[in-house]
């Protein structure tokens, strides 16, 4: 049986789909507002503050480069925001698809552990693209 067209969807996958658009609109204002173009999107405080970048440091314009095509210029300006935007949009579909299914996607049980890992990694990541030998990886 198939749903007619312009239905409401199932009650299940309303969070994903709303999350999905409020994704799809954060998205759609980073192109539109430039990060690369200084000041717009404010400066960062922890930068402002030591004049050391921190982990997120290049994070918006990492993300308005993926979004525009450009993979080299994102990874340059911070390798780790384009991991975890990989990994976001992964989760997002897989908790789409569940949900469809009515059930919950398989990693959900392990976010009280991944969420710590995912901010260790962050921290790792802003710690070693200080080191000379890694500083490619600064924004």
């Amino acid at each position: 049986m198939s749903a007619a067209v312009g239905s409401v969807p199932p009650a299940g996958v309303r969070a994903p789909l709303l999350v999905g658009a409020g994704g799809a609109a954060l998205a759609a204002a980073l192109v539109l507002r430039d990060p690369h173009q200084h000041g717009s999107w404010g400066l960062c405080p922890f930068l402002l503050l030591t004049g050391v970048p921190c982990p997120a440091c290049g994070g918006l314009r990492a993300t308005h480069d993926l979004l525009t095509g450009h993979l080299g210029a994102a990874l340059s300006s911070n390798a780790y925001a384009v991991a975890t935007a990989f990994l976001v949009v992964a989760a997002w579909a897989s908790w789409l698809a569940a949900a469809a299914r009515g059930r919950r996607p398989a990693w959900a049980a392990r976010l009280p552990v991944a969420g710590p890992v995912w901010a260790l990694g962050l921290l790792a990541f802003g710690a070693l693209r200080l080191l000379p030998a890694l500083s490619v990886l600064r924004p």
